[in-house]
């Protein structure tokens, strides 16, 4: 068996998710589609977590096997030519049989667009939250720093009595800052990795704060008492990006 690592970027909008499933359309599904038509034999493709429906990534990680070696660049070629424009392929390569898109991550990065201007950008409309309200965005700073450590981010999942956060909750935060950028803001998630819809909840009650519906004072007693319920709510999929996923530097590709 062979294997391969490819990076891989897509606009979310009107597709399922990453993730195969019976009743939409999703990324897994249409590259392990396009692989099929390529190589002649059925092909898991496996990605370094599922973005939920209407959420973007601009560097998704994803491992495959095949019965033999392939031409790298002729099949590269041939699945941007057989997916949708909505997604690429930006490169592939040869992977170590240790490696796992999923297991083998050291960390990801999320990029939360928020717009905050009277007008609504219809440009950007599909790819930021345009937010109804006032957000001060010194108040927005001081409310992500209560975020930032390793904690445990029960209250903020919407599973966490489920798969890997009924297990262990704990994330470490590396990161979560908030960048000036045309008509808005982006909040920039660095983790060791994320539970369930987590950066969407984490986003959802920091615009709670914002609109005095949640006050600063109550982010920690959120966390402490491991409620989904106590926390604020989830923000649209459709401002959140995946940016990129850390490995280990082991080689000149990582």
């Amino acid at each position: 068996m062979a294997k391969y690592r490819i990076t891989l970027c897509y606009d979310g909008t009107g597709y399922g998710g990453w993730q195969v499933q019976p009743n939409a359309t999703s990324i897994q599904s249409l590259i392990q589609k396009a692989l099929l038509t390529i190589l002649r034999e059925e092909t898991l493709v496996t990605g370094s977590g599922r973005t939920d429906a209407g959420v973007h990534a601009l560097g998704q990680v994803a491992h495959f096997e095949t019965s033999e070696p392939i031409a790298i660049r002729s099949v590269l070629y041939s699945l941007n030519g057989l997916l949708p424009r909505q997604i690429r392929v930006l490169e592939m390569y040869e992977a170590p049989d240790s490696f796992h898109a999923r297991y083998s991550a050291k960390g990801k990065i999320y990029h939360y667009h928020l717009h905050l201007d009277p007008i609504l950008n219809p440009f950007t409309r599909l790819y930021s939250l345009d937010v109804c309200h006032k957000v001060d965005v010194d108040l927005l700073k001081i409310a992500a720093a209560c975020f930032v450590g390793t904690k445990d981010f029960s209250a903020f999942t919407n599973e966490a009595h489920q798969g890997s956060a009924a297990i262990h909750a704990v994330r470490t935060l590396k990161r979560l800052d908030v960048i000036a950028e045309p008509g808005g803001v982006r909040l920039e998630f660095e983790g060791d990795g994320f539970l369930y819809k987590m950066v969407r909840n984490i986003t959802g009650t920091l615009l709670d704060v914002c609109a005095g519906l949640v006050p600063l004072s109550e982010i920690e007693p959120i966390f402490q008492s491991k409620d989904r319920k106590k926390a604020g709510k989830t923000a649209p999929p459709h401002g959140l990006f995946l940016m990129q996923v850390h490995y280990e530097s082991n080689s000149s590709n990582d």
